[in-house]
């Protein structure tokens, strides 16, 4: 197998690498080596590769700071109404190839850290993945900030600064072993602790209704300290923040409590602030009761509205007062973007302030609130709403409940006088639900307190308007909308996968990396051979590249020529990797009852994490690998076909899968997949996708992505499918013999046992279907030439799924600013 280029290699050969500009080489060279030896100051005369990337990721942000300096005074200057984005997960990955991309400094850094001697690729390789989310939802959220300072948007992101994010994931014979991601035990370069701004936040206590008003006392404090990143946009010399809190414990936190002279105790305790701050739930699309988690909602909550009220109380805004007094105008300033129920408390807390502490009217402060706020919800599955008990409401945030049945009650009697009668309708709409215990319905609360709800792609905003909240939306159907996710080409095209993107230059020249739907004018090339074979040319040295990195890290060895078919995403019910496991299984008997027969290789690789107390997800796992197991070792099939778990799936690994992949696998029952933003990354680098009508696997790409995966919506018992189809039977009865794990015949029985009886996700009823579009997918591969045109074909038309569009959709229709193309002058201009 002839060994792939490395991107350094590649450069010395590529010519219109103009994409990422020219910097200075002699003056990063200068800086580096300034940073190695004076930011860097060791006791060893050996510098480590550590050393070297902390240098280049040192120099770079030199380049970085001037701009966010000054796009900070331009805001100051021009006061515009400023997007503050909340989210409880941020999941950014790497920062240091996408800042050197946005900054136009790549090629020079490339160049000068060459002339160094050293590799560019492995510097890349020591940074960290700052993985503050745990899919989808965080993931959305960075190419949000990308995409907001790209635009010239005043945008700020606001979430918790997770001293543990998201767990490394290793597998261990088979099973997912959960390892603390310590993403900081070298300390983070890209950002600054601002303890001038350190805010105290609030717990527990009691409301004291005597003398005018409700005043929230005897509480406890903790402190919330702020670090900011910067977020550049792309070459418009545009720095955003994403201003990150963490908690920390008061001098004298506890102090008091231990007037007997424990100080040693008490300031141990310490700790128990500053978990507020300490891990990230690993939970995704499944809500967990944890007195811990609204507190680290409500942590993050308060610590931003108050940092965005001091900022507007003295903004430079057109008059000499020292600071604004009147809030009349904080919602054409000031715009709130709830991402899903999790920063929900920001309702009742800007309440709080605004009636509590501001001293307004409530029908004044409704007003406002209702007009800043806004609220994207993102799942529909029963068991992600956030329903929070009462009583711990009750014990943490006093005042916060007294609001929320002062906000229901005016809701419910709204709701009466236009539905006299309808008890029905009032208890299904209540933000308090009756039971034990009684709960808050989060996803009420944000659908009453804000002027903009949307869902994240057409089928779900339609679902969500038809059914989830189909009684909200029959009283106020213009507060609805759809935003359909997007990605960052930026990092999803140019960082991940430079061959591609030098091909699309040379034919479209620049401008679609800030307008995607440029990308159409690819479908002029159709028809051109050396086109096509220059596209399907990148395609196999990116499955080169892919597989000795496979071989490197797993020690597999694939063929390069084979099928990469692939399903990543996290590991859950609802996204089916267990069809595509029946799948497997299915080619794996097919091969062995006629070995002889011709058959498309392909090797199929699943990767993604397991919530650790979701029991299903970890023995998909382990099936999954357990099938590997046989169907890899077996001589009859050769290399037809491969499986591969590919652990430890993060957003760095997504960079090296996506651009590598044939086939797209995103198979969620449809209506269960709010959006997915996996199928729009594998659609812009080349991959085919099949799939349900699901998502943004819709319609809204339905011509670009060739025939949908058909679906059942009735559904028969299973063993009816079990009964009917003779493959299928043979697979279930292979998994529940212990074919696959011959030393616990019985170890699927979970897995076995849902399908026949409780298959909720529809697996069974999909079955037929999706083997026969995988029929049609390996003859496709047949043709290499008709392949190619239909990759050509989807990366055309991936222009939609450009987080820019969303953003822009977003800015016009739910803030109410213009998007700018102003570039702000670099700091040396």
């Amino acid at each position: 197998m002839a060994k792939p280029l490395t991107d350094s290699e590649k450069r010395k050969q590529i010519s219109v690498r103009g994409i990422t500009g020219v910097g200075d080489v002699a003056e990063i060279k200068k800086s580096f080596n300034r940073h190695l030896h004076f930011t860097l100051v060791k006791d060893r005369i050996v510098s480590t590769p550590r050393d070297y990337y902390f240098a280049l990721a040192h120099t770079v942000r030199d380049h970085l700071v001037g701009r966010w300096i000054r796009t900070q005074q331009y805001y100051y200057e021009k006061d515009p109404k400023r997007i503050h984005y909340l989210s409880l997960e941020f999941y950014m990955g790497r920062t240091l190839q996408n800042t050197m991309i946005n900054l136009g400094l790549q090629s020079a850094c490339d160049e000068a850290i060459y002339q160094l001697g050293l590799d560019l690729e492995e510097l890349q390789e020591i940074e960290e993945d700052a993985g503050l989310g745990n899919g989808g939802l965080g993931r959305l959220a960075a190419c949000f900030l990308d995409s907001m300072a790209s635009l010239g948007l005043a945008a700020y992101g606001y979430g918790i600064r997770y001293e543990f994010g998201i767990f490394n994931q290793k597998i261990s014979e088979g099973w997912q072993i959960e390892e603390a991601d310590d993403w900081l035990r070298y300390g983070n370069p890209w950002e600054k602790a601002r303890p001038e701004f350190m805010l105290p936040i609030h717990f527990y206590g009691r409301v004291d209704q005597s003398g005018g008003g409700a005043k929230w006392v005897d509480t406890q404090i903790v402190l919330a300290m702020p670090y900011d990143t910067p977020v550049p946009g792309y070459k418009n010399n545009t720095v955003n923040t994403m201003r990150l809190w963490s908690a920390k414990a008061p001098n004298d936190f506890n102090l008091q409590e231990f007037n007997v002279g424990d100080y040693i105790e008490a300031v141990l305790d310490r700790n128990l602030a500053e978990n507020i701050s300490r891990v990230l739930y690993p939970n995704d699309n499944f809500f967990e009761g944890k007195e811990l988690r609204l507190k680290q909602e409500y942590f993050v909550v308060a610590a931003t509205l108050q940092d965005i009220i001091r900022r507007f109380k003295s903004s430079k805004f057109g008059c000499r007062d020292p600071v604004r007094t009147s809030f009349d105008s904080f919602p054409d300033k000031v715009a709130i973007q709830l991402n899903d129920t999790h920063p929900a408390l920001a309702i009742p807390e800007l309440m709080r302030i605004l009636v509590d502490v501001e001293k307004l009217e409530w029908e004044k402060a409704w007003d406002i609130t209702v007009k800043t706020c806004a609220y994207t919800n993102h799942t529909v599955l029963p068991e992600a709403l956030e329903r929070w008990p009462v009583y711990m409401f009750e014990k943490l945030l006093p005042r916060h409940l007294q609001i929320i049945y002062e906000i229901n009650q005016r809701h419910l009697d709204r709701v009466s006088a236009l539905y006299p009668g309808d008890w029905d309708r009032l208890k299904r709409m209540s933000l308090i639900e009756e039971g034990d215990p009684k709960r808050v319905n989060m996803a009420h609360l944000c659908v009453v307190g804000t002027h903009a709800v949307n869902g994240v792609a057409r089928i779900h905003s339609e679902i969500v308007k038809n059914s989830v909240f189909k009684d909200f939306y029959d009283i106020e159907p213009e507060k609805f909308q759809n935003k359909t996710n997007g990605i960052t080409p930026r990092r999803w095209l140019l960082l991940c996968n430079p061959g591609l993107t030098d091909l699309i230059v040379e034919k479209i020249g620049e401008d679609f990396v800030t307008d995607l739907y440029q990308l159409k004018k690819l479908l002029k090339f159709i028809d051109d051979g050396i086109f096509l074979r220059d596209v399907s040319k990148v395609k196999q040295e990116n499955k080169l590249k892919f597989s000795s990195y496979l071989e490197q890290e797993y020690n597999v060895k694939i063929n390069p020529a084979s099928l990469f078919d692939i399903q990543v995403k996290r590991i859950h019910e609802y996204k089916r990797q267990l069809l595509n496991c029946l799948h497997i299984i299915t080619l794996y008997n097919r091969i062995r009852k006629e070995p002889n027969k011709e058959f498309v290789p392909r090797t199929v690789m699943i990767g993604g994490k397991a919530a650790p107390g979701y029991h299903m997800a970890k023995m998909i796992i382990k099936l999954i690998t357990s099938v590997g197991n046989i169907v890899n070792h077996d001589p009859v099939v050769g290399d037809r076909l491969k499986v591969i778990f590919l652990e430890n799936y993060r957003v760095s690994l997504a960079e090296k899968v996506v651009p590598a992949a044939d086939l797209s696998e995103q198979i969620s029952t449809a209506g269960t997949e709010a959006s997915g933003t996996g199928n729009m990354k594998f659609m812009l680098n080349g991959a085919l996708t099949i799939g349900t009508m699901d998502g943004a696997n819709d319609v809204e790409a339905m011509d670009k992505k060739g025939p949908p995966l058909p679906l059942r919506d009735s559904i028969s018992a299973c063993e009816l499918y079990y009964d009917r189809i003779p493959e299928l039977r043979q697979v279930i009865d292979q998994i529940s013999s212990g074919f696959f794990s011959p030393k616990q015949p019985d170890l699927f029985k979970d897995v076995v046992n849902m399908l026949m009886n409780n298959d909720r996700f529809k697996v069974f009823a999909d079955y037929e279907a999706y083997i026969s579009c995988q029929e049609k997918v390996s003859n496709l591969y047949k043709k290499p030439k008709e392949w190619t045109k239909m990759v050509i074909k989807n990366i055309a038309g991936s222009g939609k799924f450009s987080s820019d569009r969303t953003i822009s959709e977003y800015a016009r229709e739910i803030w109410g600013v213009e998007p700018s193309s102003v570039k702000i002058p670099a700091p040396n201009e």
